[in-house]
């Protein structure tokens, strides 16, 4: 199948669509909310269900135009290869750079958010030594391949969901014996600004990132190009609902409520619907789910990004090295974890801008995404299918700019010194070093 575009299947083939599915779920985390709602509602003035309604109604043309596009090229790389025979090879270069700002960041958010958690529940152990357990344990499932992963985050998956069935079931019992349900956490009249709700998306948005991750692993499916597609579409509704409402129940549940901190919101509403038992059980929910489970897809996601841009010569070579027993891509698997190292201690006390820096680098990367849809099939390919290869793909890529310009500045600054340092990086593989493999041409 990628014999087609001049490549060698070196990656084990070992993945159904239901492994997809699975994986996707996981990378989003099913409770994902409880990790970053403080930060939404703080934001959204309450109106967390709309934040990530509107988050959700934005990313679903995204994973539309990651459907098309990985079905015209079913190869790992995500939006670098769609970019890159999409439109051109320095599209993509610039979109495999940025895309990499996201994954090879949310393993390191993810650490932090476990680490805080626990050290909410147990002060005595330095979040630092969480974060050191966690990525060791991840690299190591990781370099032993796919199969393991898969299995591992089976199991996973059904310990969140009993997770977010127990809170419901808390949280809805407790409004029915109090105020009941209001409509303040989609529409407050009150308190709705337009900036204000997109700059909480802006954030919200984090949890939708992974059903995208999804295509980086197109080279290790069996059953064909059109599981990638599905498996996206599929675990984007699907999170979008069970988002909206365990925010809807948290947010009628905590309002009026004083939070001891922003990083606990979540867990203070759990224990005041179901007592001690339930805050503890989220904490301890979202630890696995952060530290364990979505940092060990997006380790593997990252690492199969570098494998691609390895292979194709716009980063060193040795990125491209296949593990020969485990058939994984080692090298960069194990760079992933020193640089998460690095970035998780760095940024264990600003959460927010690492947030804001993993979106960055996500949202940019989808809107070259759409771009590259509307290029390769309505003018190379002339398709006549208007909404879905210029409609979908045009509403997508203006939702997510919009989105982009609501953004915190700081992190606009530091996404766009990213960009630049790619320029630089280019320039000098192109330009000093005479890469033939690198172009700057358009």
């Amino acid at each position: 199948m990628i014999e087609q575009f001049g490549y060698k299947q070196e990656l084990k083939r070992a993945l159904s669509f239901w492994d997809l599915l699975v994986y996707g779920l996981i990378f989003m985390v099913p409770i994902a909310p409880f990790g970053v709602y403080g930060y939404v509602a703080d934001a959204s003035k309450g109106m967390v269900a709309l934040a990530y309604l509107i988050g959700m109604a934005g990313m679903i043309f995204t994973a539309l135009s990651y459907a098309r596009m990985s079905e015209a090229f079913p190869v790992a790389g995500s939006v670098y290869a769609y970019a890159q025979r999409g439109i051109h090879e320095t599209v993509g270069f610039f979109s495999g750079w940025a895309i990499l700002l996201d994954y090879i960041l949310i393993p390191s958010l993810c650490y932090v958010v476990s680490a805080n958690a626990l050290t909410s529940l147990v002060p005595t152990i330095p979040a630092w030594v969480w974060i050191v357990l966690f990525l060791a344990v991840n690299t190591v499932i990781n370099v032993r391949g796919v199969e393991f992963t898969a299995r591992a985050n089976k199991i996973m998956l059904i310990i969140l969901f009993a997770v977010l069935v127990l809170f419901l079931i808390a949280g809805v019992t407790a409004l029915l014996g109090s105020g009941g349900f209001t409509v303040k956490p989609i529409y407050d009249a009150e308190h709705f600004d337009l900036n204000l709700v997109m700059s909480a998306v802006s954030i919200a948005v984090l949890s939708f990132l992974g059903f995208d991750a999804i295509s980086t692993l197109s080279e290790e499916v069996k059953g064909g190009s059109k599981a990638v597609g599905r498996a996206s579409v599929t675990a984007l509704f699907t999170v979008g609902f069970l988002f909206i409402a365990q925010t809807w129940v948290a947010s009628d549940l905590g309002r009026g409520m004083q939070f001891d901190s922003l990083d606990t919101a979540f867990y203070e509403i759990a224990g005041a619907a179901g007592g001690v038992w339930l805050k503890t059980v989220s904490i301890l929910a979202t630890v696995l789910s952060w530290g364990i489970s979505a940092a060990l897809v997006a380790q593997a996601a990252i690492s199969r990004i570098l494998f691609s841009m390895g292979r194709d010569r716009k980063l060193p070579a040795v990125l491209a090295k296949v593990h020969p027993r485990y058939q994984t891509p080692y090298v960069s698997t194990v760079l992933v974890a020193v640089v998460s190292l690095i970035v998780s201690l760095g940024f264990q006390d600003h959460m927010p801008l690492l947030t804001n820096l993993v979106n960055f680098g996500a949202l940019t990367s989808f809107v070259v995404l759409h771009l590259s849809v509307i290029v390769h099939f309505t003018i190379r390919q002339k398709s006549r299918q208007v909404v879905a290869h210029l409609l979908c793909p045009l509403i997508g890529m203006s939702v997510i700019a919009y989105v982009l310009t609501s953004m915190d500045p700081l992190a606009i600054k530091a996404g766009i010194a990213w960009l630049a340092l790619g320029a630089v990086y280019l320039f000098i593989r192109s330009r000093v070093f005479k890469d033939k493999s690198t172009t700057l041409e358009l």
